[in-house]
């Protein structure tokens, strides 16, 4: 049995590609991930294709750091076809 969501909680929801995020971890996840990747770029020597190297490693740190500060907040409910 899950507890449903309160309506504070619902209400700072929104749906993205089928899926529910909170409003204010959304936009932080854009700051950061935006800001390490441009920050990985601009810092990057003026070789041919090295801002672009350095770009993709600024996007994964910032996946990383993402990832460690927002956790999910899904919950799954397994229902056995046979009980039903």
């Amino acid at each position: 049995m899950t507890e449903k969501p309160s309506n504070e909680t619902t209400s700072k929801n929104i749906e993205v590609w089928e899926d529910v995020v909170n409003i204010r971890d959304l936009i932080f996840s854009l700051i950061i991930s935006s800001v390490t990747t441009l920050g990985g770029y601009l810092i990057a020597p003026n070789d041919a294709s090295k801002p672009l190297i350095f770009g993709l490693i600024g996007a994964v740190i910032g996946f990383v750091i993402c990832s460690v500060l927002f956790k999910p907040k899904r919950t799954f409910e397994y229902i056995d076809e046979e009980e039903q």
